[in-house]
């Protein structure tokens, strides 16, 4: 008996050591996370654009290095190699008790599942051992520093609270025209929101603004909504450096389909300084319903939470739910099985074991470009992915037209345990409807609309150094708002590694009959004559393309927007309609 109660008091200090050395492991990557975070406002004040983006990249990297240090401390510190179910059971409500006073404990919780998913076979994810339902709730969570700031017009004049807002969040630089912004936002305020709460009765009328400024790419963000009442009505405020010392504010937003521009799921991870995500993301939620927890902690840079709360999200909605899986509608890709669960908006992207020519690429080349898009500026151009590893579903939720495709072309990602499917490798994306299917079924003004929207997809691209190799519209997408986003990367590549050349004119006239080109073609050689070719087979098609986009059919072109990047200038690719930006006189 003494012995028993011996072994069990030194396996309770066991755990409580293990937990204490996960969650410093936790601690310690978000104190760098929020570090290098913290240094966005600097980069923006000295417009150090190159900066903004080393540092949105390095910044991905940071949570699988913590992740990696943890498991090889454990593993010295305490000879981990096996799992002791009852040990990992107590270390978890340990390592929840821990969390009770914490200020990111959803966080928090999936790092320790990441830790153990790391550690240990899929066969022991359940919610004994892991966090498969969150422990803690972030209702009401804050941090020291509030999550907003509350003004109250009936107390001030409208000016002095604009006034205040943008003034509270001690830039280092001068406003290039404070009186000039305050009047542009105080007379869109007035025509499209106070003007009509006044002529009702004025309950509550007061903002409500984030406390933290939003930083991405070239611009810095104010969010916040007017509230009166039950009525609310969110608004952004783009913030610039105009490159000589000053700020002005670039527009104000006010329409929804603006407001989920830009927390896209096509665009870079913002920058936020916070301490307590779960306060922001509650307040990013009220005022951009359509959007989940998992797009909204992935927005500001807690993509792996993201990814925890997304597959929780997609677990309860199997269970609640009878479709079946089935594959994407569109052309089949070479290189990536696509399928999709009708009554949830994503696709899930399994790479194929063998590519038929005439691909060239080989898995890790593929894994590879993926990570590329992941840490690069998307422009709103190119679609985020969730990477996933031993996914499993219920086999019976699979068609069997999918269960037979993926097994003729996937055999080495899949497996069987029990009457589940467990997918070794997975990329999920935001479901769109492909380009080539979508033009086949538009009218004249939808496909007037897409077409030239493919045409400043390329050239945003392009200026973000991005060329998307293969450009048939089978790898784009429209989404519900219509606008054309990049989703198939094994071909990606930067516009700088490549050559775009016009081609030399014939030698003879029989050279144009050839069955092979009479000149010479290196593997990263591009001929944008060639484009129309390819893509612009439909008369309707190519009438609008040449409208708006005739330039890039020609070489000239993309070999002035290398030049550009390669000099070092970041053009502004605003995530907002030109027509809406403030004049600066």
């Amino acid at each position: 008996m003494a012995s028993t109660m011996k072994l069990n008091q030194l396996n309770k200090e066991l755990a409580g050591e293990i937990a204490h050395t996960i969650l410093r492991g936790f601690d310690k990557h978000f104190a760098l996370f929020h570090r290098i975070t913290a240094k966005a406002q600097g980069f923006f004040e000295a417009a150090d654009w190159k900066s903004v983006q080393q540092a949105s990249r390095e910044r991905i990297y940071y949570y699988d290095q913590r992740v990696n240090e943890t498991i090889e401390e454990l593993r010295i510190k305490f000879g981990i190699r096996e799992l002791n179910e009852p040990l990992w059971q107590r270390i978890k409500f340990d390592y929840a008790q821990k969390l009770l006073e914490h200020d990111q404990p959803e966080l928090a919780e999936s790092y320790y599942n990441s830790v153990f998913c790391r550690l240990f076979h899929r066969r022991y994810y359940n919610n004994d051992n892991i966090f498969v339902r969150s422990s803690v709730s972030t209702e009401y969570l804050d941090a020291e520093k509030l999550a907003y700031r509350i003004y109250y017009p009936s107390k001030q004049s409208l000016k002095s609270i604009i006034t205040s807002i943008l003034t509270s969040f001690d830039l280092k630089l001068p406003f290039e025209d404070l009186h000039r912004d305050i009047r542009n936002i105080v007379h869109k305020l007035r025509i499209t929101i106070t003007g009509k709460i006044r002529k009702k009765t004025e309950l509550n009328f007061q903002f409500k603004v984030l406390s933290s400024l939003f930083f991405r790419n070239k611009a810095a963000y104010i969010i916040g909504k007017v509230i009166n009442g039950y009525e609310q009505h969110p608004f952004i405020i783009p913030i610039l450096n105009n490159g000589k010392g000053a700020v002005y504010v670039d527009t104000l937003l006010l329409d929804k389909r603006h407001l989920r521009a830009i927390f896209s799921f096509s665009r870079a991870y913002f920058m936020v300084d916070t301490a307590a995500p779960a306060a922001v993301v509650d307040f990013l939620l009220e005022i951009l319903p359509t959007k989940t927890k998992a797009e909204l902690y992935s927005a500001i840079g807690f993509h792996k939470h993201g990814k925890t709360t997304f597959y929780r999200d997609f677990l309860y909605h199997l269970k609640y739910s009878e479709d079946k899986l089935i594959i994407a509608p569109g052309i089949k890709g070479m290189v990536m099985a696509v399928f999709t669960l009708p009554s949830y908006p994503y696709v899930f992207k399994v790479i194929k074991d063998s590519f038929a020519p005439p691909k060239e690429v080989d898995r890790a080349t593929v894994k590879q470009k993926y990570q590329l898009v992941k840490q690069h500026d998307r422009v709103g151009r190119m679609a985020d992915t969730m990477e996933y590893s031993d996914v499993a579903m219920p086999r019976e939720r699979f068609s069997q037209e999918l269960w037979d495709e993926l097994y003729q072309v996937c055999a080495s990602s899949i497996e069987m345990d029990g009457n589940l499917v467990v997918i070794k490798h997975l990329y999920i994306e935001r479901r769109m409807s492909p380009l080539n299917l979508y033009v086949q079924s538009a009218n004249p003004s939808e496909l007037h609309d897409v077409i030239r929207d493919y045409g400043v997809s390329l050239k945003q691209m392009a200026a973000a150094n991005i060329f998307p190799g293969d450009m048939l519209f089978k790898n784009f997408g429209v989404t519900q708002h219509g606008r054309i986003v990049f989703y198939d990367y094994d071909e990606i590549c930067y516009m700088t590694e490549c050559n775009f050349r016009r081609i030399p004119p014939p030698r003879y006239p029989e050279d144009e009959m050839a069955a092979e080109p009479w000149y010479s073609v290196a593997p990263n050689d591009i001929f944008p004559e060639e484009f129309a070719t390819f893509l612009l087979v439909d008369p309707e098609i190519r009438k609008f393309f040449k409208e708006y986009h005739e330039d890039l059919l020609h070489p000239g072109w993309w070999q002035q927007k290398q030049a550009s990047i390669r000099s070092g200038v970041l053009e502004d690719v605003f995530p907002y309609p030109e027509s809406i930006r403030f004049p600066r006189t």
